[in-house]
Parts: structure tokens; C-alpha cells; sequence
């Protein structure tokens, strides 16, 4: 490295005082591994073709040396620009990006940025969690596990890796005792760390590697060693729940409170699970960690990679959403063979609320099954109110009195104590509430999370109540109500109305004296038994809180021509794993297993049926499977019609309303139809970077820093990137856009049809085609403006084979006067 006059005066002025240290994320001139092609004397090409299936040997010995050369440059830099104690390198990235991460000043930042050989300076920003039945709804059993040999061999040798919270690796999901033997799997080679304290081994023959990334995370002051954990254990519950999603052992029997709710299974309970602990219970996670969890992960040799995370905000620095340390890591982990899987985000049912952008990723939207639970309490004047909670009912043939919490406490003085939500026995009154039913009020402390269902049980049963009622006497908008499995007779009355008929009611039947002290409890009901759920025909339906499109291309917010979400997935109400310690849902502390809902549970639904495909189709680009899923998925429910969503009518209503691309993507996931598609769109990173080089407002020198690649390949416009969907942001006139099908099945002729909402005209060419088994053939789609709505025009492609295979991909288009 020369050392020019500008060079020395940035190494004079790093002796200068700084402000507070932070973390950046900083990217170098250099290619990383995966993408070196050589040029640099005594160190030999790493890259493999983006297009081929063979991958990098990282213990060879060009390899190694070529990581220690970039590593060594890293340091050099750092050394050179600062005094020794004046900054703390976290990490350096070899594998996917070429650059590292280092705890410095904003000063010593600005240095850096002017400093020859560094590409980008980029602050750290946090990230979130996107916080059983399924495998039934899916089909996977009938439909799917047979052809890759039964439950017992789905998933066999595929390598799924979750960036998330860890593990609790003696949960029965991962469990070895009961199933056929693990043996090695020669292409992963991560390691497993040993629990510092307990000495525990977090690994099985299922569970193949477990490591966990705190760097950031520690000289930020966030990371606690007693309750975050110096090593792969979960203590939040939310990444032994993802994992046993996507990959845990089949027919484990979800058991609490002595009540089986059934057999808990993942998509592919076959597949192995490799452990990046990244996100921790209280603040989430630091994209410098995270972006190492990716590294390490690509680097150990997963076939999946699954992300129930997502931006807290965008760091102040990004402009593009494609463009950042986090997803270039991302693109560089799909060139190099990794299908990766995103969580949309949990901001529905608000438009653009996504927080997965890129093409190269697999976005995923959350879907309620066919699976609801519900409960009801009886009145003594007869009326019958609707709630929920998996609870046992009141003995039957009896009513029991109703006592309000606000009328047996102890001490008038405790009301600063909110004893009304019931979550402190101490301030109520045993003698009269034993026997009864305890009557609570829904606080505000519920949805922060400092009051739980679990505890208003345990009151109740520590003061000798028969059951409780939890009423919801005011809730803001999207407020989220699950059911609660619990031991004790309980019902929560979620329907505002409602609790005015219970409150209303109790009022008339309480008489009091002149204090308003009660003189009787002439009140009653009883509690029916909600333990056994009812199954709808109207599923799939698009939950409230899974984040909407239309896609953005920047953080002005102006749309992208690129559709989003990509797929829908269950992800509410989801019966999974659980870590005894587990604190991300106060409902199921100390539990085995927990429901809980979110995109962060839809995701693990796709990564874990990516991992069936990948097992079918070995050789498939994650652009292959990413297709195969989206081109074979349904728009239409159980009942046989169009999907719905929730959303809100009025202020604080919700209803259902026909749900568009922007809910659903392509639609709620088919397996069994994805595992033979007929046809795929496929796209490899030289097309991405073409999107990418092609998308207005995209800085040309931005694209180089993050992807070390010139922009020599466009696309003519971003829309004709070669994705199962069109998205036409602006369209003026007429425009026309091409798409490439592959044939991955036998010789096959495919009729193609279109059709579209009124004010956008649809025509494609040719009318049909016939392809041999291999062979790639194109067709055009061409949108003309009828009429200038100023809203988006939905519609859909359709590719019919002779051989009965049925291809669709939606179309989305707004139009502009000229």
C-alpha cells in the first residue's frame, strides 16, 4: 500500500480528540472470495461461476491465504490511520464482502471514508425479530414428504441456517434419541461452540453447528451476559421456535398445562439446523453481527439461509433499499448457491410497510390458517359472549358468581398498582374470590408486555377462583389478541361491545351501598371449554399485521418496479418450540412450546419447503426454487374463492376485503405443485446487478462500492429482470417487457393467456410454445394505458402446458398520461 501526502495528514489528524465511539461497517476496494478472479500477485482466482453448482473450497489453501491477505489489509489500514486503543475492530469480512467492522468516532469515520482503498463507511443500525398444525394444511404429508421418502427422509442432508436467537438444543424438536442416526454432512463445515458456563454441546447430528455473533452488540453496552447468554443458547424462545418450524422433528406432541393440543412437526423434520446466534431478548440485534452470522453461514456451506429479521429504520446514509452492507452480503450469498429467505415485516395492514426489498431474496408475507380458537361465557341472563383462550371449561351444569378485581382488593389505596389487570394476588382479597369467577380488566400493560394472560391465571388460581374473565374495554387499532393456552378455566372477551354486555350486566346484578361498596355478588356465568380448535373453509386469509407493498426502491419511499412480497406463508397462531427461559412471549414462560404469530413464523414455513425442493432438485439455482414456489402458488382459498385480507374499515373496525399482489405476491405457497413446476424463471447475479444498474436514481459508483462490479450489463428497463411477476410502477403508453422460461419437466407445449384490470390492456406473444425437457424460450407481455385511475391495475399471465402443468405470474401496473 503507497502512502501518498493526503494519506499522512488523515494519519496526523486521527491523533485529534473524538466524539462518542460507534459502530460502522466499512467496505474496501478488493474483491471478497466469492468473487475473485485473480490479478493480485501470489494469490491465485477463489471465485467459482455465479452459474455454476460447484462451490468454493474454503479449506484450500488458496483460499486461506487470500482470506488472510484481505484480513491483513484490514488491519494494516487501521493501524496505520489510528493509535492503538483508539478503536476496536469487530469484525472483518472475507467471505461475501470484502471490508470489516470497527468501533470508532465520527471523526475517525470521516477519516476512514477519505482514506485510499475504502469503497463505503456505513453507521450500524439495529435490527428486530418479525415476531402445529401446518404441516397438514400444507399437504406436506400426503403431498410432499412421500417423494423424498416419508417424513423420515425429508429434508435428508440439506443444511438450513438460521441468523437468529439461538437455540435450546435438548427441546424434543432436536432430538436425536428417536430417530435414525445422524451421519456427517462432509459439505458443512461450521463449528459448534461449548456452552462457557455449563459446558453444554449444542450439537447433535440435527443440530450441526451452533455460533453466536455479540460484538457489536457488547461495545454498543446492549449485550448482558445474564440474561442474553455468551454463547448459542435461546434465551428469548423466538429462534428455537423459527428452527423447529422449518426443520424439527415430526409427530412431538405439544403439550402444556396437561393438555395436548397435537403433534408438532417442521416442513422438512429431516434437514439439518445450523445456529447463528445474532439477535438477543431486549434489543434485538446490530447489522455488524448480523452481517457476520450471513458470512460465517455462507461460508460453512448452508443451503438455506433464514432471516425472521428485519431494519428497525435505515441507517442515514442508505438511500437505495437494495443497496446497503445487509443485502449486498445477501446478493453475494446467492451468488454463491444460498437460497435465502426474508421476513416481510409484521407493519401490515399499512401500505409499504415491507422490510425485504431485493429480488434476489425470497420475501414472505404471513397467512392465518385454517385452524381458530374460540371460547365463550354463559351470563345468568342468558347472553352468550364470544372470546378466546385454549382453556378447559367450569364444571358443567353450574354457574359461579362473578367478582370484578376492583371490588376485592384489600386496600382501596392499591389502585396505583392497576389492580384491576389482576397480575398482583397480594391485593386481592382470597375470601371473596374463592370459588368464583375473577373478573379483570385489559390494560394498556398488556400490550407493552409488562402484563401477561399467564398471570392473570396464576392469580386467579392463587386465590382459589374457579376461572377469569379478561375484558377488553378499549384497544388501539392492530392491537393483536392470540389465544393463551392455560390450566384454569379463563376466556378473554376481545370485542369491546361485548365487555360493555359483561360489565352492563354485572353493574345491574351487583347492588351496593351508599360507599359503592358491594353489598352481594348476585352475578353469574360459566366458562365453556375452548380447547379444540374449529377448522375454516374461508383459509388462507392475509393476517392484519403482515407488512404490505407496493416495494420501494429508496427511503423517499417511491415505489420500485419490482413486486413485493414474493409469497404468503401461515404465520399466525403457529404451535412450535419453545426455550424453558424464553421471554420474547411473557404467555409461555417456562413453557416447552409456544403459539405465537408474526412474519418471523411464515418465513421458516418457506425455508423449511425450500429445503424439500433443494432435495428433489439438488442442482436448482436459488432463483429456480424461489420460482417454483411463487409460479405454483394459489390465489384462491379452500372454499375455492379469491383470497381475503384483513384490514381495517374505519378508525378501528377490521373486516375482510379482497386481498391484491400487494398482500399475498404470487399467492399462498403449494408444495406439492412447487416440487414440479413444468417451468421456471431463473435469474443469477449477473441479472441482478443488471436490475440494479438499470434502476433510476441508482449511483453507478454505489453499485461498484457494495458489489465490486461494473455496470457493463443493463436490462434495458428494471422490470424485464427475469422474476415470476411484472411490476410496472409508472407505465406510460405502452411498454413491453420479456421473461425467460426454462423447462425443467418432460417436452411440453404451453398455451399463454393474460388478463388484467380494465384500465391497462394486456397482450403477450407468442400465443403458445412448445419446449424440450432443458431448453429456455422467451415471451413478451406488453401493457398499453387504457385510462389514467391513479391507482394500480392487477392482472395475471398464464402459461397452460399440454402435460397439465399450470404456470402464473401476477401483473401489476399503474398508468400515466403521457
Amino acid at each position: 500500500m503507497e502512502l501518498n501526502g493526503s494519506f499522512i495528514v488523515l494519519i496526523l489528524l486521527s491523533v485529534l480528540i473524538f466524539g462518542r465511539a460507534e459502530i460502522y461497517i466499512v467496505t474496501m476496494e478488493g474483491e471478497p472470495i466469492i468473487s475473485y478472479r485473480g490479478g493480485i500477485d501470489g494469490f491465485e482466482a477463489t471465485a467459482v461461476e455465479s452459474d455454476s453448482d460447484k462451490k468454493i473450497d474454503v479449506t484450500s489453501e488458496l483460499v486461506t491465504s487470500y482470506s488472510h491477505h484481505l484480513e491483513k489489509r484490514h488491519d494494516m489500514l487501521l493501524d496505520l490511520l489510528f493509535d492503538q486503543g483508539t478503536f476496536k475492530k469487530l469484525y472483518s469480512y472475507r467471505h461475501l464482502i470484502n471490508g470489516f467492522a470497527v468501533h470508532i468516532s465520527p471523526e475517525q469515520a470521516e477519516i476512514l471514508r477519505q482514506a485510499p482503498g475504502v469503497k463505503s463507511v456505513d453507521r450500524d443500525w439495529k435490527v428486530r425479530k418479525l415476531t402445529t398444525h401446518t404441516p397438514q394444511f400444507l399437504g406436506l404429508p400426503t403431498g410432499v414428504w412421500p417423494t423424498g421418502g416419508g417424513f423420515d427422509r425429508a429434508g435428508e442432508d440439506i443444511v438450513i441456517g438460521f441468523v437468529d436467537s439461538g437455540i435450546y438444543p435438548l427441546h424434543p424438536s432436536f432430538a436425536t434419541h428417536y430417530t435414525e442416526p445422524y451421519g456427517p454432512v462432509p459439505k458443512y463445515r461450521g463449528k459448534c461452540e461449548v456452552d462457557p458456563e455449563t459446558k453444554m454441546d449444542f450439537c447433535n447430528g440435527k443440530i450441526v453447528g451452533a455460533q453466536h455473533f455479540a460484538e457489536a452488540a457488547k461495545v454498543a453496552g446492549a449485550f448482558n451476559p445474564d440474561i442474553d447468554y455468551d454463547s448459542p443458547y435461546d434465551g428469548d424462545g423466538h429462534g428455537s421456535h423459527t428452527a423447529a418450524i422449518a426443520a424439527g422433528n415430526n409427530g412431538i406432541p405439544v403439550r402444556i398445562h396437561g393438555f395436548e393440543f397435537g403433534k408438532a412437526s417442521g416442513m422438512a423434520p429431516r434437514a439439518r439446523i445450523a445456529v447463528y446466534k445474532a439477535l438477543y431478548r431486549i434489543f434485538g440485534g446490530f447489522v455488524a453481527d448480523v452481517v457476520a452470522a450471513i458470512d460465517q453461514a455462507v461460508h460453512d456451506g448452508v443451503d438455506i439461509l433464514n432471516l425472521s429479521v428485519g431494519p428497525n429504520s435505515p441507517p442515514t446514509t442508505t438511500k437505495t433499499t437494495f443497496l446497503n452492507p445487509f443485502d449486498a452480503t445477501l446478493l453475494s450469498a446467492v451468488k454463491a448457491g444460498v437460497f435465502v429467505v426474508q421476513a416481510a415485516g409484521n407493519g401490515g395492514p399499512f401500505p409499504k410497510t415491507l422490510l425485504s426489498y431485493s429480488p434476489w431474496i425470497a420475501t414472505v408475507a404471513a397467512a392465518i390458517d385454517d385452524r381458530r380458537y374460540k371460547n365463550h361465557l354463559t351470563l345468568g341472563n342468558g347472553k352468550i359472549l364470544a372470546g378466546i383462550c385454549l382453556s378447559p371449561a367450569t364444571p358443567a351444569n353450574r354457574t359461579f358468581s362473578l367478582v370484578a378485581a376492583n371490588d376485592v382488593m384489600l386496600d382501596s389505596s392499591v389502585v396505583k398498582y392497576s389492580p384491576s389487570d389482576c397480575q398482583r394476588p397480594e391485593l386481592l382479597n382470597r375470601n371473596l374470590v374463592q370459588g368464583k369467577i375473577l373478573l379483570c380488566g385489559y390494560s394498556f400493560n398488556f400490550v407493552v408486555g409488562t402484563a401477561s394472560i399467564k398471570r392473570v391465571s396464576e392469580t386467579a388460581k392463587s386465590l382459589g377462583a374457579v376461572g377469569f374473565v379478561l375484558a377488553v374495554e378499549n384497544a388501539s387499532p392492530g392491537t393483536k389478541f392470540d389465544p393463551v393456552p392455560l390450566g384454569l378455566p379463563g376466556i378473554l372477551i376481545t370485542d369491546i361491545s361485548k365487555s360493555m354486555v359483561l360489565i352492563d350486566y354485572y353493574n345491574a346484578s351487583t347492588p351496593r351501598d351508599w360507599t359503592g361498596r358491594v353489598t352481594s355478588f348476585k352475578a353469574v356465568g360459566s366458562i365453556g371449554e375452548g380447547l379444540e380448535p374449529i377448522l375454516h373453509k374461508s383459509a388462507p386469509q392475509v393476517a392484519l399485521f403482515s407488512a404490505r407493498g407496493p416495494n420501494i426502491k429508496d427511503y423517499s419511499f417511491q415505489d420500485a418496479d419490482l413486486l413485493k412480497p414474493d409469497i404468503l406463508a401461515p404465520g399466525s397462531l403457529i404451535w412450535a418450540a419453545w426455550a424453558p427461559n424464553g421471554t420474547d412471549e411473557p404467555n409461555y414462560t417456562n413453557e416447552g412450546f409456544a403459539m405465537i404469530s408474526g412474519t418471523s413464523m411464515a418465513a421458516p414455513h418457506i425455508a423449511g419447503i425450500a429445503a424439500l425442493l433443494k432435495q428433489n432438485h439438488p442442482h436448482w439455482s436459488p432463483a429456480a426454487i424461489k420460482s417454483a414456489l411463487m409460479t405454483t402458488a394459489t390465489t384462491i382459498d379452500r372454499a375455492e374463492r379469491p383470497l381475503q385480507a384483513l384490514q381495517y374499515s374505519g378508525s378501528e373496525t377490521i373486516s375482510f376485503v379482497p386481498a391484491t399482489p400487494f398482500d399475498y405476491g404470487s399467492g399462498h405457497v403449494n408444495p406439492r405443485a412447487a416440487l414440479n413446476p413444468g417451468l421456471i424463471f431463473d435469474a443469477g447475479y449477473e441479472d441482478y446487478l443488471g436490475f440494479l444498474c438499470t434502476t433510476p436514481g441508482i449511483d453507478k459508483h454505489e453499485i461498484s462500492s457494495y458489489t465490486n462490479a461494473p455496470c457493463n450489463y443493463t436490462l434495458s428497463h428494471p422490470s424485464n429482470l427475469n422474476t415470476p411477476s411484472i411490476m410496472i410502477s409508472h407505465l406510460v403508453g405502452t411498454q413491453t417487457v420479456t421473461r425467460t422460461v426454462t423447462n425443467v419437466a418432460g417436452e411440453e407445449t404451453y398455451v399463454i393467456t393474460a388478463r388484467m384490470a380494465p384500465a391497462v390492456a394486456i397482450e403477450t406473444w407468442p400465443p403458445a410454445m412448445t419446449l424440450r425437457p432443458g431448453t429456455s424460450r422467451k415471451f413478451s407481455v406488453t401493457l398499453s394505458v387504457r385510462s389514467v385511475m391513479g391507482t394500480y391495475s392487477f392482472g395475471e399471465v398464464w402459461l397452460k402446458g399440454s402435460r397439465g402443468h399450470k404456470v402464473r405470474i401476477p401483473v401489476v401496473a399503474m398508468g400515466f398520461y403521457r
